[in-house]
């Protein structure tokens, strides 16, 4: 993926310039380019693609997806959402203040799904990352189980769960949730993301790599999610057995939980989609935001590469535009089986590339584009869409090595019900940590705490520097900076350091 599954980050940079976001909203832009407008060169290009996708046993829904997505690319539709196109969101309702009863009986027509296609390679993995362990030897994967299995219990009522794997990632998920059969099993338990060619930079081909065909073939994004449930038969299963809800969040996300009250609310409000946003700070600023469309008076989403640089300063300007994405979603079934009928058996999501080499580890290779879809965008395609304010603690992925150290600390708790949230002391605001660069990958970061994480509870921020490992008993409070300038591993003493004034405390080993 060209992203993290973070929507903040997808665009880390202001100005990017390998990742480009194409078409405004691919349901709303007044005047976007689609397929049937690429003109010749889609004419000239398609039967290719066509016919690669074919022999590959690729479905028709994922066979249209990119077929859309190509079109876009080839139309050479707008790239950005200038200001004057957009205004700010107000005001939303909060999960806080929500004035509904929790109705249990919605569960018996709702599906919880779990996006799982990520192997976690930026932090040295080559399988699921909801495969690491998170607390007490168990993985993100256990914990989810346990989640669903509690909700079932306390409710006394079924609870449909599903994940959508990846060709990279299934055997291995399938494999750690066998012990719990209660789940599901087989094609009620999971499908499988489809796969997209890679379009070669130089001429629009679909790309060839005789060495290893696999290398031809990328993920499509996360908003391959409608695509993959249309395609696989999940949407029209799911229909067909009376489901109407879908609640829909990234596997490495244990704070986004099945909650009754937000359900609720949802199937009150009769919208068609709800997205879950938080309130941004600074440290959010270079990432996307939620913007009102001047035009349609809807909600989309813009990211950073979809911003004009003459309209970066409003872009960042946290106060104006005030929420983010949190990837938890919302999904009326019904509605979404009409947004297919009504575009040929597409979604037309704004679409993204990913410049890079057919070969990743090969930087000689032949330049390719990955084009990409992001779930959240289809905000902008359901008319009448919605979204709530939640609390940060329903918003805690794990995205790097920094955020598992803090995730594996005494910051956070383990619930009763099996919720990992932020220990009350915390006051809804998880330490910053920063980890030095060799530190990247998990192997790497298990030498540092050999002996379970320092306790960080009263931490607020920590930097590690140099090649360290912490004994047990390592106690941190207010802001920590820990160096070693040698070459040599050196340890951290149990005690405590820092503390809670606000100087900040540096530890030289």
């Amino acid at each position: 993926l060209c992203s993290s599954a973070d929507p903040r980050v997808w665009f880390i940079a202001p100005r990017c310039t390998d990742i480009d976001a194409m078409g405004q909203s691919g349901c709303k832009k007044a005047g976007a380019s689609t397929p049937g407008t690429a003109g010749a060169e889609m004419d000239k290009q398609w039967p290719a693609y066509e016919s690669k996708m074919k022999a590959e046993g690729l479905n028709e829904a994922a066979i249209a997806a990119f077929k859309y997505n190509l079109g876009v690319l080839l139309s050479g539709a707008s790239t950005m959402i200038p200001e004057a196109d957009i205004g700010p969101v107000d005001s939303l309702p909060t999960l806080e203040s929500l004035d509904v009863s929790a109705d249990p009986s919605l569960l018996k027509t709702t599906v919880m799904l779990k996006l799982n296609g990520g192997l976690g390679t930026g932090m040295g993995l080559d399988r699921a990352k909801s495969l690491l362990e998170v607390s007490n030897g168990q993985t993100f994967l256990d914990l989810i189980a346990q989640q669903v299995a509690s909700m079932k219990s306390e409710y006394q009522t079924d609870l449909a769960f599903m994940l959508m794997n990846s060709f990279s990632t299934s055997k291995d998920t399938l494999e750690a949730l066998a012990k719990y059969p209660d789940l599901g099993t087989g094609a009620d338990l999971e499908f499988v993301q489809n796969k997209a060619p890679k379009v070669t930079a130089a001429d629009m081909t679909p790309a060839s790599w005789p060495k290893d065909p696999s290398h031809e073939w990328c993920p499509p994004g996360h908003g391959d999610l409608y695509p993959a449930m249309l395609g696989s038969g999940t949407l029209d299963k799911l229909l067909g057995k009376g489901f109407k809800y879908m609640f829909v969040s990234n596997s490495d996300n244990l704070g986004a939980t099945m909650d009754l009250k937000l359900l609720t609310h949802f199937a009150n409000s009769k919208a068609p989609f709800m997205m879950e946003v938080a309130t941004r700070t600074d440290a959010d600023k270079k990432g996307g935001h939620l913007a009102k469309d001047n035009k349609s008076g809807g909600l989309l989403l813009r990211e950073s590469a979809q911003c004009p640089e003459d309209d970066e300063k409003a872009f960042q300007d946290t106060s104006k535009y005030r929420y983010f994405n949190t990837n938890n979603l919302w999904v009326d079934l019904v509605a979404l089986k009409g947004i297919f009928e009504k575009n040929n058996g597409s979604i037309p999501l704004p679409v993204m590339k990913n410049s890079k080499t057919v070969d990743p580890r090969d930087k000689n290779s032949t330049p390719v584009l990955q084009l990409e879809t992001a779930m959240g965008a289809a905000i902008s395609c359901f008319e009448g869409a919605t979204a709530v304010v939640i609390p940060r603690e329903r918003f805690a992925p794990v995205k790097t090595t920094s955020d598992l150290l803090a995730l594996r600390s005494d910051a956070y708790q383990l619930t009763k019900d099996f919720r990992v949230t932020l220990a009350p002391e915390r006051n809804g605001v998880p330490p910053t940590i920063k980890l030095d660069g060799r530190y990247k990958f998990v192997d790497a970061m298990e030498k540092l705490i050999p002996e379970g994480a320092p306790s960080l509870v009263g931490c607020k921020s920590l930097a590690v520097e140099g090649d360290v490992a912490f004994a047990k008993g390592v106690v941190l409070k207010g802001d920590v900076v820990i160096k070693n300038a040698g070459s040599e591993l050196k340890t951290v003493a149990a005690g405590m350091y820092g503390n809670e004034g606000g100087e900040k405390t540096v530890v030289e080993l």
